[in-house]
């Protein structure tokens, strides 16, 4: 019988690495992001197979988001970055999104008085 154990482990070192890779690029995103709006905050999220998504939002009000494929990938790259991690989307951290035109167009705008969709 053949050993497998060394396959194993050179399979779990590559998806290692990988995941590093990906986490340096989504650092490097997030602290982008913080530059550009004076500083940010986040909130990681679970999404299912797909991963996990970590909302960012900039001193300034400034928001978006990025999809890592998993919440361990998530946290390390906010770790990287150097933010701070909140554990839900509520209260002060919340109030800090600053909402525009764009915004109440796609997020039910039309329910609410805002501009009809095309």
């Amino acid at each position: 019988m053949a050993d497998t154990k060394q396959v194993d482990e050179s399979a779990d070192a590559k998806q290692a690495a990988k995941a590093e890779r990906k986490a340096a690029r989504l650092a490097k995103q997030i602290s982008a992001f913080a530059k550009q709006h004076g500083g940010a905050e986040g909130q990681i999220a679970y999404i299912g197979e797909r991963g996990a998504r970590i909302v960012l939002v900039g001193e300034d009000g400034g928001w978006g988001d990025l999809v890592a494929p998993s919440v361990a990938v998530a946290e390390l790259a906010v770790g990287k970055a150097g933010v701070t991690v909140h554990e839900t989307f509520d209260g002060e951290f919340a109030a800090k999104v600053k909402t525009g035109p764009y915004e109440w167009t796609r997020m039910a705008g039309i329910q609410v008085g805002g501009p009809k969709n095309g």
